[in-house]
């Protein structure tokens, strides 16, 4: 039976609950970069062991891991037979804060850590900057040698290649246009052409680093928003077409 990890993000993870399925031996590492998941401890950060106020469980354990670096650590217990990657959750800034790097999520701005001393003197490194693309690049050659240097070197790689739709199905079930620019967290408007070029950007750099990746990618025209998803309209929220088509080419790859 296959074990599969994601290190991504839920347009992956719904996969399964979308096309009526239950999960079995998943691993999801979700809420974090690799920029951020090679970096060191935050010191001086302390996590609850329950979620606060306002998040759910999983959601909380996203966050503690992304603070705590023991995503890496769970992966290599996991032991998946396919491990399967897509960057959509590479559109938060990043923070350097007590020595180390993390993402800065909306759960992390609800959780209450924010509030915490060595945050007071956390420097913001934004998304679109050159910076955090150079530690993102940094974390990809990281990752790829990780999964080389580990029995995850067993495990089959699956780069899901998604983009953010520029159109959505609305209510009466019509195709509009998004806005040029969407807003990521709070007021901080992204540009989706320029979060399509850069995710470019990052799939081709790690199917560079990591040519025995199986790549899959839905068609354009797949490529669509559904203001019924069930977490609401998004430009990664996807009509159920596009989950049913990358689910075939998962069970082509093998899961």
């Amino acid at each position: 039976m296959s074990r599969i990890a994601i290190i991504g993000s839920c347009i992956t993870r719904d996969l399964w609950p979308i096309l009526g399925e239950t999960p079995q031996n998943l691993l999801y590492v979700s809420r974090t970069s690799l920029a951020t998941l090679f970096a060191p401890v935050p010191a001086g950060v302390t996590t609850a062991d329950e979620p606060p106020s306002g998040l759910r469980p999983q959601p909380h354990a996203a966050l503690v891991a992304d603070l705590r670096k023991t995503a890496l650590a769970a992966l290599v217990a996991h032991r998946p037979t396919h491990i399967v990657f897509d960057f959509i959750d590479e559109r938060f800034d990043l923070l350097s804060v007590g020595g180390g790097l993390v993402s800065h999520t909306w759960e992390l701005d609800v959780s209450g850590y924010l509030d915490q001393a060595p945050f007071k003197t956390a420097h913001s490194i934004g998304r679109a900057t050159a910076a955090c693309e150079r530690l993102w690049m940094q974390g990809a050659a990281e990752m790829t040698a990780f999964l080389q240097a580990t029995p995850l070197h067993e495990s089959q790689v699956i780069l899901h290649e998604a983009q953010w739709a520029d159109r959505y199905l609305d209510a009466d079930g019509q195709t509009q246009a998004f806005a040029p620019t969407v807003d990521v967290l709070e007021g901080r408007m992204v540009d989706l052409r320029e979060q399509n070029a850069m995710l470019d950007r990052y799939q081709a750099a790690f199917a560079e680093l990591m040519p025995r990746a199986v790549r899959i990618r839905a068609p354009g025209e797949l490529r669509l928003a559904d203001s019924g998803h069930r977490w609401g309209l998004s430009p990664f929220h996807y009509v159920d077409d596009y989950y049913r088509d990358i689910w075939r080419r998962l069970h082509e790859a093998g899961v």
